[in-house]
């Protein structure tokens, strides 16, 4: 997933038995995902070329991505492959079904950060380490980190999508939800077509991710590292080529060498909720003040940077210290429960220990949460598309109106919140 940019898949989420790799590659894209697609292809011609409209007619629109695509300098023999696309209507259903997003945090995790992942995951970092020591030095990413990505996005590489990208790609092209996220996705992968990249039958996720760390196609054109020296870049079969792309990718996202990105925190005593915001910063000093404490009840160590204080599931569930590189996290993938849980694993495969639940308040279901931001909406508040998912609008939403009701500001939706709207 790159998220848009970043930040960030999932077959039948709700069934306990799936693995991670399968949950991620149903609803990778729109966990807000990835890398924020990179801007389109830019043609080989100075000349402006018109954009195919979206929806309506499907020849009409293929004769658009045609022109298009040869304006760009792609060749007759990667637009034949083109030609012979088709719509699938199994895409589009999974774009429209994302029921993982109004998972917490808790379940989220339980269900992808297993001990058997765990083992896997400490193995590869030891099988491997030559390619993860050589991706630090290089990019400055630790191999725990990268090995997070690799485990929750395939499995390892185990799980790397059914979907035929190509299809997947035309069919969220030609759809009128998103095509300006897509298009420009489409033409990377007639490129990487073009270039013998990947093959034309390529298989992977449903919104066209590719390879062991499910990157888009433009992530794959212009990111693509050869980790292993054969002269080509293989994301699909080299663990080398993908580890150092993902290395790279996450260094250009802003990964600052030698920093940290979480800590397992104890919540001690009440505070003044309302800093408990990722983006608001404060140096160990003032935390500890409030009562924050290692996760063992230590006093917090020296200042390594500022941290904010992450509670993913309200002032009463786990509680952590973000810092500056967990925003690459997001940046990977937008959902906070995804980015959160992939920092948190990254953590574990580094040898830190697991979180302590606490006793969280119920969250609301996806019909409360729908009738929340409807309630929102009547008091002012922008909602966006009302889903009954709780993102970054309906988090910020909710903290002020605790502000205003005299509640704990910790912006976690509870029915008393909607009882009381």
């Amino acid at each position: 997933m790159s998220r848009p940019a970043s930040l960030p898949a999932f077959r039948s989420v709700l069934k306990p038995l799936l693995t991670a790799a399968t949950l991620l590659a149903s609803a990778s894209f729109t966990f807000a995902n990835q890398a924020q697609p990179a801007a389109p292809v830019a043609p080989a011609t100075t000349a402006e070329v018109e954009k195919p409209a979206c929806g309506g007619d499907y020849n009409v629109w293929l004769e658009g991505v045609i022109t298009e695509a040869k304006a760009a300098g792609i060749s007759d023999s990667a637009i034949a492959e083109l030609e012979k696309a088709t719509i699938d209507e199994r895409t589009l259903k999974r774009d429209r079904t994302q029921t993982v997003f109004n998972l917490t945090f808790a379940e989220f995790s339980k269900r992808l950060i297993s001990e058997q992942r765990l083992k896997k995951g400490r193995e590869n970092l030891v099988k491997y380490a030559d390619i993860f020591k050589k991706a630090e030095e290089t990019y400055g990413v630790p191999g725990p980190v990268i090995a997070a990505f690799w485990g929750l996005e395939t499995d390892f590489g185990a799980i790397q999508g059914d979907f035929d990208t190509l299809n997947s790609l035309v069919s969220l092209s030609h759809d009128c939800r998103r095509p300006e996220l897509f298009r420009p996705q489409l033409m990377a992968m007639l490129q990487l077509i073009d270039k013998g990249v990947v093959d034309a039958g390529t298989m992977g996720a449903w919104a066209g991710e590719i390879g062991q760390m499910q990157l888009l196609p433009k992530d794959y054109l212009e990111r693509g590292v050869d980790g292993d020296g054969d002269g080509k870049v293989d994301l699909r079969n080299s663990v080398a080529d993908a580890v150092m792309t993902a290395a790279r990718m996450l260094s250009e996202l802003g990964w600052q060498r030698g920093e940290p990105w979480l800590e397992v925190v104890q919540l001690t005593q009440d505070m003044p909720w309302e800093n408990s915001i990722r983006t608001y910063r404060l140096p160990h000093s003032k935390w500890s003040g409030w009562g924050v404490k290692a996760a063992d009840g230590a006093a917090l160590g020296a200042d390594d940077g500022d941290a904010s204080l992450l509670i993913p599931m309200g002032r009463k569930g786990p509680a952590f210290l973000s810092y500056r590189n967990f925003d690459i996290f997001v940046e990977w993938n937008k959902s906070i429960v995804y980015a959160t849980t992939a920092a948190y694993f990254a953590t574990r495969l580094a040898g830190s220990e697991p979180f302590v639940l606490g006793t969280p308040e119920p969250g609301l279901t996806t019909e409360e949460l729908t009738e929340l931001q409807n309630k929102l909406v009547t008091h002012g508040y922008d909602m966006g598309r009302i889903d009954g998912v709780f993102g970054t609008k309906t988090r910020d939403a909710v903290r002020t109106e605790q502000l205003r009701l005299g509640m704990p500001a910790d912006s976690w939706p509870t029915r008393e919140l909607l009882e009381k709207l």
